[in-house]
């Protein structure tokens, strides 16, 4: 067994390289009836450089290769320049019972983390909260969501012994027929007169997403894996599945003139899109003709900047949510929250039927001396510098 990278010294090998880690994600997946292939065009920028956060970030793709010369583990290691303490392994997959083969992924990301002086190697986190937080610990029987990560049931137990800190997510599930929103008309009635809903205006993108990206940064600041996402990231984000959208998919929260929340909610467009196929043409097509057979809709995320976020005004998002959504569709999937967030696992109690899936991200310790055994040679810088920045 040996663990490689791409070789960038040479174009066709580099083509190929990149075409056969592509492969191997998907076929991972093939003849699972869950899976729903979201990451392979994010990804593909990525391993090309293409993706703007590429600019801003170092990135090493790994192979893990068995005797036969068969891959059997990849993932991509990376370090943002706005989390310069954290070593990521990214968009890992694997085969079943690949534990030694994922040791050689693990010992490689140490190593790389004293490199790049790093002070822990992170699972989970895909570059940044918005691309991807969390493997997948529960639900593994059930269909996979657009937008929600979906991984094999082994992947956790791969990580878990080698965590030495465990950071455990869940999200909701609310039935809408069954959902009473009464309580928080009440609670409105009490409120701002002056905080009001309007949707996205998507013929101006880049004025809108310069305002989601504020918001975002000043509504997130304190999550721990959030860092500041830069508006031209959040643009190439949204252009990815702009196709998919309606300006009521985007809710901005203003109090007056001024912008103080948002949320960003979306059909299940998974449920257009057959196992093992991508958001590509077709399902825009069949989102377009036969939207209205979807019967669930995720609350992706949820932000209000911090002077709001104790004066009910997040209710108003609700409420607005609620009036679009009501007799549309049977089942609301709230995203993911930190289970240790009082405040937003509260609410979400209150306001949802029931938790619902579970993920889990883990902090490894770097270790300055690797164990014995099989070690890729980490000693020149340049050679692990797969991108140079873009102008």
């Amino acid at each position: 067994m040996n663990i490689r990278t791409f070789d960038i010294s040479n174009p066709l090998r580099h083509r190929r390289d990149i075409s056969a880690y592509l492969h191997f994600c998907r076929r991972v997946y093939a003849q699972n009836p869950h899976h729903r292939d979201l990451i392979t065009p994010m990804l593909k920028e990525l391993l090309t450089g293409r993706a703007v956060i590429c600019r801003s970030s170092w990135l090493k793709p790994l192979m893990v290769l068995n005797d036969n010369n068969h891959i059997v583990a990849v993932c991509l290691l990376a370090v943002v320049d706005r989390l310069p303490h954290l070593m990521q392994i990214t968009y890992f997959e694997a085969l079943p019972q690949q534990t030694a083969a994922v040791n050689l992924l693990i010992q490689a990301a140490r190593e790389a983390a004293v490199i790049k002086k790093a002070t822990a190697v992170s699972v989970g986190l895909n570059l940044h909260v918005n691309y991807g937080l969390g493997l997948l610990s529960s639900h593994f029987d059930t269909s996979q969501t657009f937008g929600s990560a979906y991984n094999s049931p082994e992947y956790p137990a791969y990580f878990a012994p080698h965590a030495g800190h465990e950071i455990k997510l869940v999200s909701y599930l609310t039935h809408m027929p069954d959902f009473d929103f009464s309580a928080g008309r009440r609670l409105m009635e009490r409120m701002l007169p002056s905080f009001h809903v309007r949707p996205a205006r998507f013929h101006r993108l880049k004025e809108e997403i310069a305002l989601y990206t504020h918001l975002n940064n000043a509504a997130f600041g304190e999550h721990p894996f959030y860092y500041p996402r830069r508006q031209n990231e959040d643009l190439e984000l949204f252009q990815s599945f702009r196709h998919f959208l309606r300006p009521e998919n985007l809710l901005f929260l203003h109090d007056g003139n001024t912008p103080v929340g948002f949320m960003l909610w979306y059909p299940d467009f998974n449920q257009l899109i057959p196992p093992g196929e991508g958001p590509g043409l077709k399902a825009v097509i069949k989102n377009r003709l036969l939207g209205r057979r979807i019967d669930r809709f995720k609350i992706v995320e949820l932000g209000i900047i911090p002077a709001y976020q104790k004066t009910g005004a997040v209710l108003t998002l609700f409420d607005s949510c609620y009036r679009l959504t009501k007799d549309r569709y049977q089942w609301c999937e709230a995203g993911w929250i930190l289970s240790d967030n009082r405040a937003s696992t509260g609410f979400g109690r209150r306001w949802a039927h029931e938790p619902y899936k579970e993920y889990r991200v883990f902090l490894l310790p770097v270790q300055e001396k690797a164990p014995p055994g099989e070690r890729m040679t980490l000693e020149d810088d340049l050679l692990f510098s797969a991108f140079p920045p873009r102008p």
